[in-house]
């Protein structure tokens, strides 16, 4: 059966925060909603912003239209937590307001769908989880080191080469312990959701000539594999558990780095160097 065709069963009234039926519609089969409509209002004008802030560059000289080389940076250190001049560094905090108010408008958008669908809210709370780590690098971190100058600009080319520069700033960024939990729930990620999804296409898609296998299939391929199969309803709370865990940790340990520990990491394992048991 088509998705369209049972939509209309789905498409019911109420579930809205704010608005009421007034905001109360779709556009196609997209459910828009008083935050769908901020949702486009503020990801249109921080666009708008950032091409605005390109051109400038451009007409100063300093800047490129290569879509690689556009960039908005933050305030000069400086600056401190204050306001700066549109051409110096207040174009990104007007940009990174936006950003914020596109992404939680989304999320809050989300929770209406699931009101509106009688559903529980981890899509939003899934989604908040991300939200947290870009606000940790925008504005926890830069809050808690005294200047928006610390946040990262907004490009491809100058992105990297800040988190490049941000490392070396602590020479092994990799011996931080949060980031090393970070990148291993993001690698976890990855393998239990590929197995999950190998699985399924592979029950689903057959040979030629063979019934589509049932669950009992899948838990029987991974008790012969790995022992133990999770079930169905299970692989998802593990992908869902992990995947969350990659985005909080990888905030954490670009919080810690400057405001709680400001020089380099592998110093921080002196520690297990200073255990008695080695004496």
């Amino acid at each position: 059966m088509a998705l369209l065709s049972f939509e209309r069963k789905y498409r019911v009234r109420g579930g809205t925060l704010i608005g009421g039926d007034l905001f109360d519609f779709w556009v196609g089969p997209f459910y828009v909603g008083f935050f769908g409509v901020t949702t486009i209002f503020f990801a249109a004008l921080g666009t708008a912003l950032i091409f605005w802030g390109a051109a400038l560059d451009v007409r100063a000289g300093t800047g490129s239209w290569n879509p690689w080389l556009i960039s908005i940076a933050p305030p000069d250190i400086s600056y401190g937590l204050g306001l700066a001049p549109l051409a110096e560094g207040g174009l990104w905090q007007i940009i990174t307001i936006c950003a914020i108010g596109a992404f939680v408008s989304w999320a809050l958008r989300q929770v209406e769908i699931s009101r509106k669908l009688g559903m529980a809210y981890h899509v939003p709370v899934a989604f908040g989880v991300a939200i947290f780590a870009y606000v940790t690098l925008v504005v926890i971190r830069p809050l808690l080191l005294g200047a928006w100058g610390h946040g990262f600009p907004y490009g491809i080319w100058s992105h990297l080469d800040w988190v490049s520069n941000v490392g070396y700033q602590f020479l092994h960024f990799h011996y931080n312990p949060a980031h090393m939990l970070a990148v291993t729930f993001f690698f976890t990620t990855t393998l239990a959701l590929s197995l999950h999804g190998s699985l399924i296409l592979s029950a689903a898609n057959p040979q030629r000539g063979e019934a589509v296998k049932s669950p009992e299939y899948e838990d029987t391929f991974f008790r012969d594999v790995l022992g133990y199969s999770v079930g169905e309803l299970g692989i998802h709370r593990l992908g869902l558990f992990l995947a969350l865990n990659a985005g909080f940790w990888s905030a954490v340990c670009i919080v810690i780095s400057g405001p709680f520990w400001t020089r380099g990491w592998p110093e921080w394992w002196t520690w297990w160097l200073n255990l008695p048991i080695w004496s």
